[in-house]
C-alpha cells in the first residue's frame, strides 16, 4: 500500500451500525495532505452506504483525474468525481457487496466550492456522497433519475447540517 494510503475495516468482533464498509483512501501524486482528516471520509462514505462495500476513495490532482477522465471517458478535462464500479469477479462473492474507485479532484473541487460561495469541506462531502451512490448504482442519466439521486443527496447531507447543494435562487441545478 502506498505510503499516503490508509486503510479501514472493522475491528474483529465489532460490527458498527449499517453496511460492512472496507475503504482504501488513497492520494495521488501532487496532493499532499488530507484536505480533511480522513476519519472525516470514511463517515461521509458510511452515511451513503445502504449495501456492503469495498470501496477506493482516491484523492487526485488535475492531471490525474483528466488523464482518468480521457481514458475511460474519452472526455478531455477534469472532472469533480469519477467513479469506476466493478462486478462481481467470482462465483463466491455476494451479489450485494459493491466495489468501486471513486477518485475526487481536489484542485476542481476547491475551485467549485469558491465560485458557488460554499465551504470547500461542505462540497466535498457532497462530492464524497455523490461518488459512494453512484457505486451503488445510483445515476443521473435522465430527468427522473437525477431528481431522485438529488433528493437523497440532499437528505444525507441535511443529516451533516449541509444546505442543499442544487438549491439556487432560480431553482435546481445538476453537479455533473
Amino acid at each position: 500500500m502506498p505510503m499516503n494510503a490508509t486503510r479501514a475495516r472493522a475491528e474483529p468482533g465489532a460490527s458498527p451500525p449499517g453496511p460492512r464498509l472496507t475503504l482504501n483512501l488513497q492520494r495521488g501524486e501532487r496532493v499532499g495532505e488530507w484536505p480533511v482528516p480522513p476519519a472525516r471520509l470514511r463517515r461521509w462514505v458510511r452515511l451513503a452506504l445502504a449495501c456492503d462495500a469495498e470501496l477506493s476513495l482516491r484523492l487526485v490532482a488535475r492531471a490525474e483525474a483528466r488523464a482518468l477522465n480521457l481514458a475511460y471517458r474519452r472526455k478531455d478535462y477534469a472532472p469533480n468525481v469519477l467513479t469506476f464500479t466493478y462486478p462481481r469477479t467470482h462465483a463466491t462473492m455476494p451479489d450485494d457487496v459493491c466495489r468501486a474507485d471513486i477518485v475526487i479532484c481536489i484542485p476542481v473541487a476547491r475551485e467549485e466550492a469558491r465560485r458557488q460561495h460554499k465551504a470547500f469541506d461542505a462540497h466535498l462531502a457532497h462530492l464524497v456522497i455523490h461518488g459512494t451512490l453512484h457505486a451503488q448504482g445510483h445515476d443521473h442519466l435522465d430527468d427522473v433519475q437525477a431528481l431522485a439521486m438529488e433528493s437523497l443527496e440532499t437528505r444525507l447531507l441535511a443529516r451533516l447540517r449541509i444546505a442543499d447543494p442544487y438549491a439556487t435562487a432560480a431553482g435546481r441545478r445538476r453537479l455533473d
